[in-house]
C-alpha cells in the first residue's frame, strides 16, 4: 500500500462551492480506477477548526502501477490544469484497518503527521503507531511513513464529526473505493 496526498490551499475568499461542485461532477470518475484502494476527497473551510480553505484528496493505492497511472495520466493533469502542480506527499504504507463503523459512509477525516523522534528506535515507534486502537465512529484508518523525513502519517475516516485532537480535520465530500476490500488489514511488514 502507498499513501499519497496533495493539499491545494485556496484564497481566504475562495468560493468553496466550486470544490463541492467539482467533486460532485468528477468524483465518480475514480470509483473504478485500477490499482486504487480508496480516495477520500477532503476539503476544509476557513473558520472554525481551520485557518485556511483547502482541497486535499488523500489516496491509498493498492498498487504502484495504479498510482503511477493516475499521476502521469489525465486524472492528475486535470488538477494541474486547474490549480497548478501541487507538491505530492507520499508515504510507504505501514498498516490499514477497517474500524467499528466500517459499513458507514465517512463524513469527516483527520490527517495527523507525527515525526519519529531522534533517539527513539524507529521500529518501535512505527509498531506503536500501527497498533493504535480504532475508536467508536472510525470507518477506516491507515498509517504510512516517509523515511526521508521520518514522518508518520495517519488518515482516519469518521462516520460523524472528527475529534478535535485527531490532527487536521476535513470534510469528506466523496469516497472512491474500488479496491478498499483488497487493502490488506494489519501491519504491512
Amino acid at each position: 500500500m502507498h499513501a499519497m496526498q496533495y493539499e491545494i490551499t485556496l484564497p481566504a475568499d475562495y468560493d468553496m462551492e466550486i470544490i463541492r461542485k467539482r467533486v460532485a461532477t468528477r468524483g465518480h470518475l475514480l470509483d473504478a480506477f485500477p490499482g486504487l484502494g480508496l480516495k477520500a476527497y477532503l476539503m476544509r473551510e476557513r473558520g472554525g477548526a481551520s485557518a485556511v480553505n483547502s482541497y486535499a484528496p488523500f489516496y491509498l493505492w493498492a498498487t504502484p502501477e495504479g498510482m503511477n497511472s493516475f499521476l502521469w495520466g489525465p486524472g492528475f493533469q486535470g488538477v494541474v490544469d486547474d490549480f497548478g502542480r501541487p507538491r505530492v506527499q507520499h508515504w510507504v504504507g505501514l498498516g490499514y484497518a477497517e474500524g467499528p463503523a466500517s459499513t458507514s459512509a465517512p463524513t469527516a477525516a483527520t490527517v495527523r503527521r507525527t515525526p519519529v523522534p531522534e533517539g527513539v528506535e524507529p521500529a518501535r515507534s512505527v509498531a506503536d503507531a500501527v497498533a493504535e486502537d480504532a475508536a467508536p465512529g472510525v470507518v477506516a484508518s491507515a498509517v504510512g511513513i516517509d523515511p526521508s523525513r521520518w514522518e508518520l502519517v495517519r488518515l482516519t475516516l469518521w462516520e460523524g464529526p472528527a475529534p478535535a485532537d485527531g490532527g487536521d480535520r476535513f470534510e469528506v465530500l466523496h469516497l472512491s473505493a474500488p479496491g478498499r476490500g483488497g487493502l490488506r488489514s494489519g501491519r504491512h511488514w
